[in-house]
């Protein structure tokens, strides 16, 4: 024998001790070689096995014919009945079959439907004398049918969208018809997704109306999160699905066409959530003076508009005296204190007012820790700033910036204490002395504790609105809280200030 390479299909057939029977077939690279070869055996008996029968809800008669049939043939049928669990039980044996089934056997009352919904039919054939076994020509079972239902894409079909946001909320509608004569009952339909992981997360099945024979249908629907579902994912649905045993929720004649799968690619949640801190209304600086009872609004403000910052965990904030040498305290949420107003989609922006009680002298160091609903915090470190508190009322001299000027110039100072003053006056002379320009509170705009740079601005005019001559000019300040003259703080800058005269410069 030459063996052929390793390449190349082979075929070796040899009967045990019978050199004659020996064949060998040999092809080229890719061919599909085929060998029959009749194997003469001494058995003197057989058997048939029909394919499964049913399901059925009513088990009505059994017909069969056999052809050849000789007096030493000895033929016998037996019914099995399968359970909904798939086991199988010996029902009945039919012995010395005549060659036809002119007298129909009545199934009904040998095998309950609704124990064994299933059946399968064995004939066994035995000629001991000559080898001739009678044909068994044909054989069937008549039934009551059982119901139909099937995923139907093809009539309507909508998902939301293939690749999705994380937090993002995915619909799913396709149809369901029923394709057979018979009347289902109420449909249940599971819903389940496999993530990245290949962990299976159940959804709630749904209960839908009952599906009367074709060609009723109904819409299966479901809406769900993408929370926790990064990357790929595969969302299924299976119509009639079995419990837990493994038992149908109601018999059905095929149950491949009804599941479906749809995969789908949720994107991560990367980008840092954005965290704004004003001390009433404004930006503070690094070691600013504010308010001994300021308003601290915080504010983080998240690209994502389906993960909602909804939970007061995503904020937390710490406070200490910095000559305290404990560590920072985390203030706890209380309604008079610290409030959370949580986001409302698409605008995803959730607060903290935080309205703390009166603050004793001194330096305090605010800590801000905050993240969004994927863990990402706001920035490559926690928000941290120092501020300095002084009860006392008080406000530094008044400073016109920038200082010469050509067309406009602003007022600087700082104050401390915990309430604004309800009265400013700046009063503008001539070298001469005379009052050319009042300018009063409500005219400087918003004024805070802490340093302040008016948004008036003063453009070189009179009262009257007419242009002032280039040069020199004083101004005075008055400023009154409660009616009463607010108390000077000294700066190293006092020095510009000449019994209570500043000087500006226009020059334009």
């Amino acid at each position: 024998i030459n063996c052929p390479d390793d390449n190349i299909p082979y075929i070796f057939f040899i009967k045990k001790g019978d050199i004659s029977t020996l064949q060998e077939i040999t092809g080229a690279p890719f061919d599909t070689l085929n060998l029959y070869f009749n194997l003469k055996t001494n058995y003197d008996f057989g058997s048939i096995s029909s394919v499964v029968v049913g399901p059925s809800t009513n088990w009505r008669s059994l017909h069969w014919e056999v052809d050849e049939l000789e007096p030493n043939d000895n033929v016998w049928l037996e019914v099995t009945g399968i359970n909904t669990m798939g086991d199988e039980t010996i029902i009945t044996q039919l012995a010395d079959l005549p060659p036809d089934s002119s007298d129909i056997y009545n199934l009904n009352s040998k095998i309950n439907a609704a124990n064994y919904p299933q059946l399968r039919l064995k004939a066994y054939i035995n000629d001991s004398l000559l080898k001739t076994p009678a044909q068994l020509k044909n054989w069937y079972v008549l039934f009551d049918g059982v119901p139909e239902a099937a995923i139907n894409p093809s009539v309507y079909y909508s998902f939301q969208a293939d690749t999705v946001d994380i937090g993002q909320t995915v619909s799913l509608d396709v149809v369901v018809e029923n394709i057979s004569e018979h009347d289902m009952d109420s449909l249940l339909i599971s819903y389940w997704i496999i993530d990245q992981a290949r962990n299976v997360r159940n959804m709630s099945s749904q209960r839908y109306k009952p599906l009367l024979k074709s060609p009723d249908s109904l819409m299966a629907s479901i809406a769900y999160s993408t929370t926790g579902l990064s990357g790929i994912n595969s969302i299924w649905i299976e119509v009639n699905p079995a419990d837990t045993s493994g038992v149908y929720d109601q018999l059905e004649q095929y149950h491949f066409n009804n599941l479906a799968e749809l995969s789908f690619y949720v994107r991560s949640d990367n980008t840092n959530p954005l965290l704004d801190v004003t001390f009433d209304g404004v930006h503070i600086l690094d070691k600013d003076i504010v308010s001994a009872q300021p308003q601290i609004v915080i504010q983080l403000n998240d690209e994502n508009q389906y993960l909602a910052l909804n939970d007061d965990s995503v904020l937390q904030v710490y406070i200490k005296r910095q000559d305290d040498p404990n560590a920072d305290v985390l203030v706890p949420y209380d309604n008079n204190i610290l409030t959370f107003v949580p986001a409302t989609l698409p605008d995803n922006k959730a607060r903290i007012l935080y309205n703390p009680e009166k603050f004793e002298d001194g330096i305090y160091d605010l800590r801000i820790e905050a993240r969004d609903v994927s863990n990402n915090i706001s920035g490559d470190n926690f928000y941290r700033i120092s501020f300095e508190v002084i009860n006392k009322p008080t406000i530094t001299e008044i400073f016109n910036y920038p200082n010469p000027f050509s067309t406009s110039t602003r007022f600087v100072f700082t104050l401390t204490g915990s309430e604004v003053p309800q009265d400013f006056r700046i009063r503008i002379f001539t070298i001469t002395g005379r009052v050319v320009k009042e300018i009063f509170s409500d005219e400087l705009g918003s004024i805070h504790i802490g340093n302040n740079l008016t948004e008036y601005a003063w453009d070189g005019t009179d009262q009257f609105g007419d242009r002032l001559a280039n040069g020199v000019y004083l101004y005075t300040v008055d400023v009154e809280l409660n009616g009463q003259e607010l108390e000077k703080r000294e700066t190293a800058a006092d020095k510009f200030i000449h019994k209570g005269f500043g000087k500006m410069y226009l020059m334009r």
